[in-house]
């Protein structure tokens, strides 16, 4: 009666949540789009540049070379919020996972408890006892999680822009429950902490930087700054050079 009744309120717990993909899908389809006809743009106004260049004054070039950069920009703006909506969607879906596995772990300790009061410790009792408590555990081991990408692409979260539609997608996610959440060994690290990613990240703008992705409590910040970063190590080696 008592399982009849978890699961109700398990299943209840997750009735919302096709519907939650569905919509964090649809925001990262169209980011795409609008990310494809940003790349269109650029296209357009580098096939430009080339063909009037000798005939641009030096302002001109200069103004028109900043349309390029600023659509550039905008495409790096789009790729981010699509970055941050994948992991928010991909908490949204791991947090439930996580409350069935503690429920599971719960249920175990509770099964063991129950036949160790009951005293019956005979060959058959310990025979049901095992096979129980191992079936718990193969449940609890097919629910490994891993993210789909590959290292080179993992995503990796920067604050993304306030906007209408995704600020009410996007979820707050606490670092703690990520780190206190089973790591899959698969799962790449970054940061001085080598910790894996979680929660609002920012990467070095020095192409060589080996870290390159950190949490912004680990290197004190409060909110994405303005303008290029530098983590604290490139920086100390530009002091050197």
């Amino acid at each position: 009666m008592a399982t009849a009744i978890y699961l109700e309120h398990y299943l209840d717990s997750i009735e919302n949540l096709p519907c939650e993909l569905q919509r964090n899908f649809t925001l990262m389809r169209d980011l795409d789009n609008r990310t494809e006809e940003k790349k269109g743009e650029i296209d357009k106004l580098a096939e430009e540049y080339v063909v009037k260049v000798k005939n641009l004054a030096s302002e001109q070039r200069v103004e028109h070379l900043q349309k390029i950069q600023n659509a550039y920009s905008k495409c790096k703006e789009f790729s981010d919020d699509k970055v941050q909506l994948a992991m928010q969607t991909y908490e949204m879906v791991d947090k439930h996972i996580r409350r069935l596995d503690a429920d599971l772990a719960r249920f175990e300790n509770e099964l063991k408890e129950k036949l160790e009061m009951s005293g019956y410790e005979s060959t058959e009792g310990r025979a049901v006892k095992q096979a129980e408590t191992r079936g718990l555990r193969e449940k609890r081991a097919s629910r490994g999680r891993a993210r789909k990408g590959s290292d080179e692409d993992s995503p990796k979260k920067k604050k993304i822009k306030n906007s209408p539609d995704l600020s009410d997608a996007l979820l707050p996610m606490q670092p703690s429950d990520v780190l206190d959440m089973p790591v899959d060994p698969n799962e790449p690290t970054y940061c001085l902490c080598h910790q894996v990613s979680y929660g609002e990240m920012i990467g070095c703008d020095n192409p060589d930087c080996p870290i390159e992705w950190f949490h912004f409590a680990c290197v004190d910040l409060a909110s994405k700054p303005k303008g290029k970063w530098f983590c604290p190590r490139c920086t100390q080696d530009k002091k050197k050079k």
